[in-house]
This record gives C-alpha cells, sequence and structure tokens, in this order.
C-alpha cells in the first residue's frame, strides 16, 4: 500500500463522512470517535469518578482508543505522532501485549484530527506515559469485554479463560477468535474506560519488554515512501513561497507580469506581505519562486542585539522573576568557601535534514492538509482561525517529517500550504521549504544565560546552592493564528500572541533547572524575559539540556574544588534508589574506577532525572583533544537509563544513542548566527553540525528494566547529561573549564593556549 493509500483515511479503507464526529467504513461500521452523549450520561452518574489513567482522561472513550471488526482486525488509534522515536512500534507492542495477538495483527492510526484522538502535541517524551498507558489500559479492558462475551459463548466462567492468538481459550483448547466476537456488534462501543484494568502479570510479557524491529524503518532505508516530502496526489501543483529578506520587512511592491508568463506557472498569490507562487512541476515554481524574489521590494527592519551582548542583553532586558525554590536549613552552616559560575547557550536551530514540507487540499467545501506538525489539533484550530473557516471543514492528517525534534517550520509550511491551496480550489497543492528558508525562518532554541553558587564548608560538603536562568519562552507553538510564519505577513495580519513561561513541573526555561539532589539549603530563580529578537519556540528538551549541562558542569567544578571524586560527590546528595543505580551502571560499565589515562584524552561524568519526573539516565563520556587545532571529539559515550517498565528495548537505545549524537553536535558546533538585521547562519557551511568523521567509535546504552513500573518518558533524557559530560570531559583532558556553549576549535584552542 502506498503512502497515499495509507493516509487517504482515518482507517486503511476508504472512510465517508457523515458527520462532525464520525465516519463510515467501507464495510459499513459506523465510527464515532469524539461523541460526548454516551459517557456524559454515565459522568453524570459518577460525578466522583476516579481519574483515568494516561489520556484517557481526556478521551474515555474506549473506542476512541481501540476498535475490533468483524473480520478480526484490531484497529488502534493515537493522537500521538512518529517523529523518528519509534512510537509506532511500541504502541503496537503494548496492543498486542495486552489483547494476546500478533502484532501484525494491529493497524495503527496516527494523529487525525478525522479520527484520533486529541492528545495535544507530541512533545516532552510524553508519548507512552500519555498514550501508551491510555492504549495498554483500552487493550486490557478489551480483552477482558472479549473474555466476558467468550464466557457466554463457550458456556465457562471468565476466570477460566484466556485471551491469546486473537481468541478467547478455554483450558481444554476451545476457542472463539475474535472477530467472530464482534460479528454481532463492537465490543468497546459506547464503553467508557474504567480507572483501574485488570492488566497482564509483567512476569509473563512476551512482547513488552521485547526488542521489536521497528515498522517505520523498512520504507526510510530503502528510500520508500516514509516522509510528508515523498507525498505526491493526483494533479498536485507545487508552491514555493518568497519569504522576506529579514525579520519584520514589508513588502512593499512586486514586479508579477514576467514570472505569470513562465512555463507551467498557474497562479501567483499575494496577500500582504504573503507572497507564493504555484506550478505544474516542482523546478518551475523553484524558478518562478527566484524570479519573483528578485522582482520584490522590502522595506526593512533592524532591531537585533549585538551578538557579543546577546546574553548581556538576556540579563539586562527586563524580565518576570519566577522563585522556583526556596529551602532553607535548619540550622544555618558554616560556609568555607564560595565557588560562583556563569553558563551560556547561543540560539540553536533544529536543523532538519528535510526542510519543512506541507500538502493542502481544498476540496468540495473541506481543507485537507498533510503535515508533520507534531500537534494536529491545535494547528487545525491556528488554521482555522487563519483562514475564517469552521474547524469542521478542516483536517491534518499528521506525516512524518524528515528530521526534527520540536516545533520547527511544520507548522508554517501547513499554513503556506493552506493560504495556496484555498487560492486554488480542486488541486493538491505541495508547499517545499528550501533550504534557507528553513534555516532563516524556523523558530529557534532559546539563548539562555544561567548562573550557578555553592557554599562549601570546611569539610568539602555542599551546604548552600543558588541557580539563576534567564531565558525566553520555550513554545510559541500553535493554537493561534499569530503563532504561524504566513498569519503574521497577511495584509490582515494576526499579532503573536504574548509570550508566556511554561509552568512547572515540566517547566520550560526552567526545566530541570531545580537539582534533584537533596541540598539542605537551596534556591532556584527564573527570570522569564517576554522579549523575543529572533524566533524561538521549543527544541528537543527545551531549557533541560541548559540547564542540566550548567548544573551538572557546576557539580563537577565543585568535586574538583573538594578533591572528591564527581560520581562519589553526585551520590552523597541523592537518596533515590533507581538515581543511584543508573549512576552505578554507567560507570560500571564504562570502567570509571580503572579509567587508563591517555594523553590529550579525558572522562567525563553526568547525570539527570529528565524533568525531575521522566527517565533517569546517567552517561559516562572520553573525548580526545588536539590542543594545537582545538579539535575535540567524543570517542566513547557509555549510558545507563530507566524508563520503567521498557517496551522495545531497542527502542529506547535508538532514542539515547540518537539524543547523545545530537546533544553533541550542539555541544561542540552550533550555534545561529545573526546581525542587526537578520539571521546569517543560512545553509550547512554557516550553521556547522556534527559530520560522520565526527562520530563516536562507541555508544554503548544499558536499558535497567523495572517490570510493571509506569512507563517514563526517554526522548529527551540523553541532551543535557551528554553536553555536561563532554564539558566535564574536556576539562579532565585540558585542565580548562569551558562554560560558553557550544564548544568550537577556536573556542578550546583559545582556551587551552592561555
Amino acid at each position: 500500500m502506498s503512502l497515499t493509500d495509507r493516509r487517504a483515511g482515518a482507517a486503511s479503507a476508504p472512510s465517508i463522512r457523515v458527520s462532525r464526529r464520525g465516519f463510515l467504513t467501507a464495510s459499513g461500521a459506523l465510527i464515532v470517535y469524539f461523541s460526548l452523549q454516551p459517557w456524559a450520561r454515565l459522568e453524570a452518574q459518577q460525578p466522583s469518578a476516579a481519574k483515568l489513567p494516561g489520556s484517557l482522561d481526556r478521551q474515555p472513550s474506549l473506542d476512541a482508543w481501540i476498535r475490533l471488526d468483524a473480520d478480526g482486525t484490531v484497529t488502534v488509534f493515537t493522537g500521538k505522532a512518529e517523529l523518528g522515536q519509534g512510537i509506532k512500534t511500541a504502541l503496537i507492542q503494548i496492543a498486542a501485549e495486552q489483547l494476546g495477538i500478533d502484532p501484525a495483527g494491529i493497524h495503527l492510526v496516527t494523529a487525525d484530527t478525522s479520527g484520533t484522538p486529541d492528545e495535544g502535541f507530541t512533545a516532552g517524551s510524553r508519548s507512552l506515559t500519555d498514550s501508551g498507558t491510555a492504549i495498554m489500559h483500552a487493550s486490557a479492558q478489551l480483552r477482558e469485554l472479549l473474555i466476558a462475551r467468550g464466557a457466554e459463548r463457550l458456556g465457562v466462567v471468565a476466570e477460566r479463560l484466556q485471551a491469546r492468538d486473537g481468541a478467547v481459550v478455554t483450558e481444554d483448547g476451545r476457542r472463539v477468535m475474535f472477530g467472530e466476537l464482534a460479528a454481532t456488534s463492537a465490543p468497546a462501543a459506547g464503553a467508557r474506560a474504567s480507572p483501574e484494568s485488570k492488566l497482564k502479570d509483567p512476569q509473563r510479557y512476551t512482547l513488552m519488554g521485547q526488542s521489536m524491529a521497528r515498522v517505520d524503518i523498512p520504507a526510510k532505508l530503502t528510500g520508500g515512501a516514509a516522509y510528508v516530502q515523498d507525498l505526491r496526489l493526483p494533479g498536485m501543483l507545487h508552491a514555493r513561497v518568497i519569504r522576506p529578506p529579514s525579520y519584520g520587512a514589508r513588502l512593499a511592491a512586486v514586479k508579477t507580469d514576467a514570472v505569470e508568463k513562465m512555463p507551467g506557472v498557474v497562479k501567483i498569490v499575494r496577500d500582504g506581505s504573503f507572497l507564493g507562487v504555484a506550478a505544474e512541476r516542482e523546478y518551475q515554481a523553484i524558478l518562478a519562486m527566484r524570479t519573483l524574489a528578485e522582482r520584490a521590494t522590502w522595506e526593512e527592519r533592524g532591531g537585533l542585539p549585538e551578538p557579543s551582548r546577546l546574553h548581556d542583553f538576556l540579563r539586562e532586558t527586563p524580565s518576570n522573576t519566577m522563585n522556583d525554590l526556596e529551602r532553607k536549613a535548619p540550622t544555618a552552616a558554616s560556609i568555607a568557601r564560595t565557588v560562583e559560575a556563569t553558563y551560556t547557550r547561543p540560539y540553536q536551530m533544529h536543523a532538519a535534514i528535510g526542510p519543512s514540507c506541507a500538502v493542502a487540499w481544498l476540496k468540495d467545501g473541506t481543507l485537507t492538509v498533510w503535515t508533520h506538525s507534531q500537534g494536529v489539533y491545535p494547528l487545525r484550530k491556528a488554521l482555522s482561525e487563519m483562514l475564517r473557516m469552521p474547524e469542521d471543514r478542516l483536517r491534518c492528517v499528521h506525516v512524518e517529517g524528515s528530521g526534527c525534534y520540536g516545533h520547527n517550520g511544520a507548522e508554517d509550511a501547513a499554513a503556506d500550504a493552506a493560504l495556496l491551496a484555498r487560492a486554488l480550489p480542486d488541486r493538491p497543492v505541495r508547499v517545499q521549504w528550501m533550504r534557507q528558508q528553513e534555516h532563516g525562518w524556523e523558530p529557534y532554541g532559546p539563548a539562555m544565560l544561567t548562573q550557578a553558587k555553592a557554599g562549601l564548608d570546611a569539610t568539602g560538603a555542599i551546604v548552600d546552592w543558588q541557580y539563576e536562568v534567564w531565558s525566553n519562552t520555550h513554545s510559541t507553538r500553535p493554537p493561534r493564528a499569530g503563532n504561524l510564519l504566513a498569519a503574521q505577513y497577511l495584509a490582515q495580519a494576526f499579532a503573536p500572541p504574548p509570550p508566556q513561561p511554561l509552568p512547572l513541573p515540566e517547566g520550560g526555561g526552567d526545566r530541570n533547572a531545580i537539582p534533584l539532589y537533596n541540598f539542605a539549603s537551596a534556591r532556584v530563580i527564573h527570570h522569564f524575559v517576554p522579549a523575543m529578537p529572533v524566533r524561538v519556540s521549543a527544541l528537543r528538551g527545551l531549557g533541560a539540556y541548559m540547564n542540566v549541562f550548567s548544573i551538572e558542569s557546576f557539580m563537577d567544578e565543585l568535586a574538583a574544588v573538594a578533591k572528591v571524586d564527581p560520581i562519589e560527590l553526585r551520590l552523597r546528595y541523592l537518596d533515590d534508589p533507581r538515581a543511584r543505580d543508573v549512576i552505578d551502571a554507567a560507570a560500571t560499565h564504562f570502567g570509571w574506577s580503572n579509567y587508563s589515562r591517555a594523553r590529550g584524552r579525558g572522562r567525563g561524568f553526568a547525570f539527570a532525572r529528565y524533568k525531575n519526573l521522566a527517565a533517569y539516565f546517567a552517561v559516562a563520556v572520553e573525548v580526545s583533544v588536539e590542543r594545537d587545532t582545538g579539535r575535540a571529539r567524543l570517542v566513547r559515550a557509555v549510558a545507563a537509563v530507566d524508563s520503567g517498565q521498557p517496551v522495545n528495548p531497542d527502542g529506547i537505545r535508538n532514542q539515547i544513542e540518537g539524543g547523545i549524537v545530537q546533544s553533541m553536535s550542539w555541544t561542540l558546533y552550533e550555534a545561529v548566527g545573526f546581525d542587526s538585521k537578520g539571521i546569517t547562519s543560512s545553509d550547512w557551511g554557516s550553521y556547522p553540525i556534527a559530520r560522520f568523521t565526527e562520530m563516536p567509535d562507541t555508544v554503548e546504552v544499558q536499558v535497567i528494566s523495572r517490570p510493571g513500573a509506569p512507563f517514563l518518558g526517554t526522548g529527551e533524557a540523553a541532551q543535557g547529561p551528554t553536553a555536561a559530560a563532554i564539558a566535564n570531559a574536556l576539562f579532565d583532558a585540558t585542565g580548562v573549564r569551558l562554560r560558553e556553549l557550544p564548544f568550537t576549535r577556536e573556542r578550546i584552542k583559545a582556551s587551552v593556549a592561555t
């Protein structure tokens, strides 16, 4: 089946829309996903109903999550999106385990506003915590419904029946297939989820906890139709958008006559300062875009801060100060020595390997948008506002994008495609950004400044901890139209909503700013800076990358001052046994205690629990440094992760390995360049990333299994600790402490030379 076929409806079979809340499958079954009436009556009878597990609490109808058809096909629905994190595979494993069927018998439908639950954004490493938990309980409850029907059919009490191999089975081997039990009516139809489920005994799992080949890899590996960039629809037009030369520029005039006569050009669309062109073929659209850009006149504005004073700008700009933590020891300790350090992070970009793309099709009054947005429901709301179109006339379907964790240009490309499709009804319109547009206009990870201060007593114990962080917002995602780039440039423009901090316990700029260490006296302050000189939003890990880098670098500095092994110092202030377990596992497998030193090499260590509520992660690294050139390379990384109940251990390793490599690239290479007018990092030359020659020789990941424990988000756990471990290894190799990210060759060479 082609990508187009798979994405044509909420399920693999064609569907006919019958109402805002449901559709008919080809077999004639009516599937209702979001009609509130069935369980609204139940809730009225149960005003004090217990909180439901995971995202079931947001969408408590069982058939919103799982459906069994008479042919035995099981369809599972999730509002989360596959981003390369392997979530499709893991969710299939969860459902198959609880139902007792082969994973191949499950059809999974991911984020689609026409038929999946609204789970907001796929973000914050919450896919398994939210959707995985919901699907696990929904599958277990469907299994029990099937066993109850099987008991009636087979004349055996439910307690003496099992569900396995797609059937309800008696002790003497008699069985009735799931499809037969669904022949008269869908077992989960109209049923409301219960707060308690009869989950399988984790000790008897045969699928969860076992590595399974990822279902999304074959097409990617073989060059098949894997991404929205690959999507092709009948009669599709290709389009390009002409971006302003800099932030705040307005389109004063454009000469279109020559472009309108170019081969293949179908239409030029202008609305205020939004300018786009559609053509029959892609290269025709590119040529038309370039010609339009040459004939456009823009009124530009300046106003970006001096790059060398970026972090002074953050500190000096008015901010909203929030006291995240205030802990005082019962008695004041005597401070013998005070240690202080300041750390900085530049703007960093997602730098997606495949520039943002979307396809939109206005047909019969309904606009469908295929998008790699990580939040199809919030995007639909924003598009509805921008287009002044009812939400029920809009459908957003997630299709994977090539290379992004966080908020890059996906939503903006979707807005571009929607505006052009509205001007060209009845033909699909594909918008593909160019590399310069992706680099220059995506929302970046915010620049940050942190300041740490600690008081040590005469024995070297940490008796006081002070930490401050300055940062912009870490989310400018939809659902408002003003969050869409195109909407800001329309004749009737939508202003960006005022930036807001993300509240703890997850946090944004202050994510992981509160250390997990149990210091007797501690204070953490978050300076939220509303003013944003450039576009910023969510980049993988949000503020956790910078805060963990800062805290774990500072812990290493304190260990050096106290003349204590850095791992030993950490363990002194950690009571959580799971934290201690990952530290011990990483240190042991790395060989920390018997490390053999070599010239030009150093070792480093770091630990964090992501968001202080998700996965535990520790990593030990070895780094080589060439003093004459300043070149640093991550040679070896050994990590340990506790994700709770592992579903697909190989998938967990994929995430950690990828996180280590991405964090390494951020830490050693990546920084967005800009001047007073705009962004100067427009390509891979002006925004370097790690190349294949810089990859580590070895990355080893130990997965600590906790059978039956709640799922813990893993996807972003490696970002901060990896950065700190590299910084600590550089110090070990050179004796020089680097605190300004990234640790470029120039910075390392200059630091070592002084």
